[in-house]
């Protein structure tokens, strides 16, 4: 059977765009219908401009009285104001990088294999620092860090029961589905079951790109991806289509950003798990903790099986 990895991750990413597009138009189709078809306030009136230098008025559509200064937020609520209009076509592009690059390199793999080397790793390592690193400027100029991204979380130290907790019950999750035959199923489709990432931990005889490949899952993803995914898409989606549909896009494309087929739905409870307890807590820190955690301990047990000789595949059966 042919390999359905590229149809269904295009799919996917077909899909997480509907789930955001007809609920922010309803929305938006309901904000005209309640202002009896006259212009509505602006979401971006009283903010500072996009960028330095650059006047409000010449970026912005009709010009309307400044909105006073937002009140102060209760403890856990995540920002909504800051986002504006603009920031959907932000959004559209880090949906597009994504989509572009999983189905270019899928379909690139399907062809002629996919090599992984510490080149590779390193390019991927700077794309992941330009890309939040983009979204955090562009943020910071409306917007301090700490109120954004909600670092000055008090309650912090829930974090070492958070996010050991959440790795458990993910666990446990993904337990599940491999005994209910998902993973068989995965296979029977022609589908790629382990993903390249853990391959590599697995069969790499190169140090570097071992130590690349770790240092990449255990502390570079969990930063990049959280700021990217639950600071920047998810929030800009829930601004514009509302929380349910904003926490479906944006774990639909986190997931499908992976690349991998079999991974699609255990990432896909993932990411929305890790929205929940953005949601819950209102910091940054605590997906990224737990992101952290996970991407960890994957790394320490596929490091374990290979350099203690489990016999993985027997105590599987």
């Amino acid at each position: 059977m042919n390999d359905p990895t590229i149809l269904i991750l295009g799919g996917t990413f077909l899909l997480a765009l509907l789930v955001f597009v007809i609920p922010a138009s309803l929305h938006a189709a309901k904000e005209r219908s309640e202002t009896g078809g006259s212009e509505p306030v602006a979401p971006d009136a009283g903010l500072p401009p996009l960028f330095p230098g650059i006047p409000s008025d010449s970026c912005e559509t009709p010009r309307v009285e400044p909105a006073p200064t937002p009140p102060p937020l209760p403890a856990g609520t995540i920002p909504l104001w800051p986002y504006r209009r603009f920031d959907m076509l932000g959004m559209a592009c880090v949906f597009g990088f994504f989509a572009l690059l999983v189905l270019v390199s899928a379909a690139t793999a399907s062809k002629a294999g996919l090599r992984i080397d510490a080149g590779t790793l390193l390019v991927n390592i700077a794309f992941q620092f330009v890309l939040a690193g983009v979204v955090s400027a562009v943020m910071f100029w409306r917007i301090r860090p700490a109120e954004w991204l909600g670092l000055r979380w008090r309650q912090w130290p829930w974090v070492f029961l958070i996010a050991p907790a959440t790795v458990v019950v993910m666990w446990m999750v993904f337990g599940g589905l491999h005994a209910s035959g998902y993973v068989k199923w995965m296979e029977s489709l022609g589908s790629e079951t382990v993903q390249e990432t853990v391959k590599l931990l697995q069969e790499s005889k190169d140090p570097l790109v071992i130590g690349l490949m770790a240092a990449t899952a255990v502390f570079v993803a969990p930063v990049c991806e959280e700021v990217v995914f639950r600071g920047y898409f998810y929030p800009v989606a829930k601004r514009f289509a509302g929380a349910w549909p904003a926490a479906l896009c944006s774990a639909m494309v986190f997931a499908a950003a992976h690349g991998n087929l079999t991974a699609l739905l255990p990432l896909f409870l993932f990411g929305l798990a890790l929205v929940f307890i953005y949601e819950k807590t209102g910091s940054l820190w605590a997906p990224v903790a737990v992101h952290f955690c996970f991407n960890g301990a994957t790394v320490v047990a596929q490091l374990a099986v290979r350099y203690l000789d489990i016999p993985v595949e027997q105590l599987s059966r």
